[in-house]
């Protein structure tokens, strides 16, 4: 790990675990993540593809990403895991304190459009896991209705693999599949909405629930660019629907400059500066459109 991606010492806090965006840290008290009753979650400046991480970092992504999730759960009609935002002064604007949950090992992934990965399997198949679609749909259409297709959530460094909703039966219960689902697609039905009064679609998303005491609870982050496909109206009206508000900038450019076999190259300033300028973008349309 660089310099640049070597967690901080916190007051009160001892680091346990990095993520590919987040640093995970629980209070010193606790002798375990397990025994954790709450953890502090700092999202970085890092950014990753092609499940490798990249340098330099996009900067200030970090309190972006999480202004924008903050935004968004104080909109949600759902519990969340939020307890404060009362954090150390140095993780200050990109950083949570939140209850540490059960987590259930699904992505809980819903479409309004057809993009990313569903696009190249309906290309194939003509479905998206085990939903069939209307045949003759081309990239970025609408869906007659948004779908729920869940990913069983990999460990680290190995790819999260799409599944049917009967394989998260299996995984989880058929309760909690059944819970994840409809409160999955609530969820983005309120972000959609909220995002058509900003003159945005809100292609597709991702969540994360845990377990609190046999309640269901939102986690990690919700409705941000590194969680969600979003594009403005206008442009897809106009035919250009891969002008998203997130990362794909830096993906088309590895797309273009590397062969995606070993250690990708350093991203040049001005992708960096792209990447960063559609980041802020996307939260200035939201919160104060």
């Amino acid at each position: 790990m660089s310099p640049v991606n070597t967690p901080i010492e916190l007051p009160g806090w001892k680091h346990v675990y990095s993520g590919k965006v987040r640093e995970l840290y629980i209070p010193l008290s606790s002798e375990s993540l397990e025994a954790a009753d709450q953890l502090l979650l700092v999202a970085s400046d890092r950014v990753s593809a092609f499940d490798h991480l990249l340098e330099p970092p996009i900067p200030d992504k970090g309190e972006l990403l999480n202004r924008l999730a903050l935004w968004w759960f104080d909109r949600i009609d759902f519990p969340n895991h939020i307890l404060s935002t009362d954090v150390p002064d140095a993780v200050a604007g990109r950083a949570i304190i939140a209850k540490r949950l059960d987590m259930y090992p699904i992505e809980a992934v819903v479409r309004g459009y057809l993009a990313g990965s569903a696009w190249e399997e309906y290309q194939q198949t003509g479905r998206v896991t085990d939903i069939e679609l209307p045949a003759g749909l081309s990239f970025g259409d609408r869906l007659p209705e948004p779908i729920y297709t869940p990913a069983f959530k990999a460990p680290a460094g190995q790819h999260d693999e799409n599944i049917t909703f009967d394989q998260s039966v299996e995984l989880v219960g058929a309760d909690a599949a059944a819970a994840i689902r409809d409160a999955s697609l609530s969820i983005y039905a309120q972000g959609a909405a909220v995002a058509e009064a900003h003159g945005l679609i809100l292609a597709d998303t991702k969540f994360e629930f845990g377990n609190d005491l046999g309640h269901l609870v939102l986690a990690d982050e919700v409705l941000t660019s590194d969680s969600s496909r979003y594009w403005s109206q206008q442009a897809w009206a106009e035919g250009r629907r891969k002008e998203s508000f997130d990362k794909q900038i830096v993906r088309n450019w590895l797309l273009d400059n590397w062969d995606r076999t070993g250690t990708p190259p350093e991203l040049p300033a001005e992708i960096v500066s792209q990447t960063a300028a559609r980041y802020r973008e996307l939260f200035e349309l939201l919160t104060q459109g």
